[in-house]
Formats: C-alpha cells, sequence, structure tokens
C-alpha cells in the first residue's frame, strides 16, 4: 500500500497540516521539523498524489498536451520535446490524442480546466468557432500550435510550411529540371497541409509551370494514403516525373508502389517528402525531403508555456507568435 501523509505525520509526531506544509517548503514550519518530515517521507518513499494537491492549493505542475494523433514519429518525436523540458523545469506531462475530432478537442480542453493541470500546448490541424469558443473561456495559459495566422490573439508556436514547400519545389524544377511535378496533399482543413500545398502552387506558377488539377491528390498525411494516390499517379497515361508528398509518411507509400510497379527511383519516378523523419535517413534512395525542426517545436512550446505560467502572471496580455524555420534536404530520390 502507498504512503500517506497520515503515516508520514504518524512517524515524525506531528499534524497532517504540519506535514502537508513541510512537503510544500511552508516557510512558517521549523526547519528542524522540515527536515524530519522530508527525511521520514523519503524513507518511506512517499509519491505525492499531484491530482489532489492540485485541486487543494489550486495550482497544477501538470502540463496537458493534446494532440491531433500520437501514432508515428513525427507526434512521439513532438511528445519528447515537451516532455524534456517540463521534466527540467519539475513539471508533468499529460498527453491525450484528439483523434483530429473537434468535439473531442472541445471536450479535452474542458476537462482539463477543471484543475487537472497548469497550463495546456494545443496541437490542432483547424480551430472553428466552437473550439475558438471553449479556448475564450479557458483562463489556462495555453500555447497554440498551429500555422494559421489569423489566431493573432492566442500564444502561437508554428513551423514555416509555406517556404519549406516552395523551396523543395523550387528545387525539383530549377536544379533538378522535373517540370511534370505531382502533389499527393494531406488533409482538407489542415493548416500544414494548406501551407504546403499553397508552397507547391506557387513555386510553380513563379516558374511558369502550367498547373495540371489532376496531378494534385488528396492524402491524410498515412502511408496507406500515399499506396492509393501515387499508383493512381504512376497509372495515367500522362503520368508525372515526380511526387512531392506532404509528408515522409506519405512519401514512403510511394516508394513502396513505385517499387512493386518496377520502377527505379529516381530514374522512372522521383519521390520527395517532408518532416525529414528518422526513418527516411535509411529509405534507399536517400529520401529528398524538408527537415522540421520537430523536436524543437514540442520544446520551444513547453519553454513558451512555462514561462508564461511563471513569470507572466501579471502581463496576461503579452502575446508571442514563433515561427521555426525548415531546412531541405537533398537526397538521391530526386
Amino acid at each position: 500500500m502507498a504512503t500517506t501523509i497520515k503515516d508520514i505525520a504518524k512517524r515524525a509526531g506531528v499534524s497532517i497540516a504540519t506535514v502537508s506544509r513541510s512537503l510544500n517548503e511552508d516557510e512558517k514550519v521549523k526547519e528542524e521539523t522540515k527536515n524530519l518530515v522530508l527525511s521520514i517521507a523519503e524513507e518511506l518513499d512517499y509519491k505525492p498524489n499531484l491530482l489532489a494537491r492540485s485541486f487543494v492549493t489550486k495550482k497544477s505542475n501538470i502540463i496537458g498536451l493534446v494532440m491531433p494523433d500520437i501514432f508515428g514519429e513525427f507526434f512521439m518525436e513532438l511528445i519528447r520535446g515537451v516532455d524534456d523540458v517540463c521534466f527540467s523545469k519539475g513539471y508533468y506531462t499529460m498527453v491525450t490524442s484528439s483523434h483530429s475530432k473537434r468535439s473531442t478537442v472541445e471536450s479535452i480542453i474542458d476537462y482539463m480546466s477543471k484543475g487537472i493541470v497548469g497550463g495546456i500546448i494545443l496541437m490542432t490541424p483547424s480551430i472553428n468557432d466552437e473550439i475558438k469558443k471553449t479556448l475564450k473561456n479557458t483562463q489556462l495559459p495555453l500555447i497554440i500550435i498551429n500555422s494559421k495566422s489569423e489566431l493573432e490573439q492566442y500564444d502561437s508556436i508554428s513551423l514555416d510550411n509555406y517556404k519549406g514547400a516552395y523551396d523543395l519545389v523550387n528545387f525539383l524544377i530549377k536544379t533538378k529540371k522535373y517540370k511534370k511535378i505531382a502533389h499527393i496533399s494531406g488533409p482538407k482543413e489542415n493548416n500544414d497541409s494548406i501551407n504546403r500545398e499553397k508552397g507547391y502552387l506557387d513555386a510553380l506558377k513563379d516558374n511558369g509551370i502550367e498547373i495540371n488539377k489532376s496531378w494534385i491528390l488528396r492524402g491524410d498525411f498515412t502511408t496507406e494514403q500515399g499506396k492509393i494516390c501515387s499508383e493512381s499517379l504512376l497509372k495515367m497515361k500522362n503520368r508525372p516525373q515526380a511526387i512531392f508528398a506532404s509528408n515522409d509518411m506519405t512519401a514512403i507509400g510511394c516508394y513502396q508502389i513505385a517499387r512493386n510497379m518496377g520502377m527505379k527511383i529516381p530514374d522512372d519516378i522521383a519521390i520527395a517528402g517532408f518532416d525529414d523523419i528518422f526513418v527516411s535517413q535509411f529509405l534507399s534512395p536517400r529520401m529528398t525531403t524538408v527537415k522540421v525542426p520537430i523536436f524543437d517545436l514540442g520544446k520551444k512550446a513547453a519553454e513558451l508555456l512555462v514561462k508564461k505560467i511563471e513569470t507572466e502572471k501579471v502581463n496576461s496580455k503579452k502575446i508571442h507568435h514563433l515561427k521555426l524555420s525548415t531546412k531541405l534536404v537533398v537526397g538521391e530520390s530526386c
């Protein structure tokens, strides 16, 4: 059975209130008594009930991290970045997934606002009016990971998806001399997907290349959808020379289909991705992609939130907007 503050109080010969104040480093408790309580707590391997403490003190050292999904290397690396900062600052990370459902996002935020967490990092592909209403009613410190520029009223951190996509497609055109470039996009209402597709389209326009709408297919950031879309593209009579996938997982699906159809990469079809997840460097040929600082994205979001919690309570109107740069990674797949 887990040790309680009652057990510590009994062993130390003091009241439960004194134990509680000692564990919370209350200056009113005598140093001798505090040291005794802390020594016994360590001896009995006491683990505080963080949830109960948060209800009593009205403070919580738990950070809520809400993401659209928790499957895949991208999300795991993001979690690692958040947790790295939280651990070093004495916070715990509570991770949950909304499965990209707006109603779930609203429910999670509402739940977390009831004293469970001290702040929230919300990564959401899109924000509708209902979510905005929920956020407006939330008094907790909040950081949003989202690339939609209109969210000026919330502290946010984002990636420069547009420039990353633009630079990649511009490279395919100017350096690799491809003119027939297809794009497998991400989910329709996902802002990362929207900005990457816009970068693709603008790069084509700026280079005087006509846009072929039949070469733009809707994906969902998964390997399976990458397979379906690339198979459709590669079976076309007028097939593209290169495929720009909206993320590396989609591009991996393209690799698999190209090989299944007996095609060589990049001789028969060039393939490029976005994110530069760890597994991408081990593909053969090495994937050309856009490096996204995923770990830093989580790290910066957590740093911003902890700073907001600890130092800016008197200046809550101060809003921060950070944008992280991406970098072109040239492999042999193009």
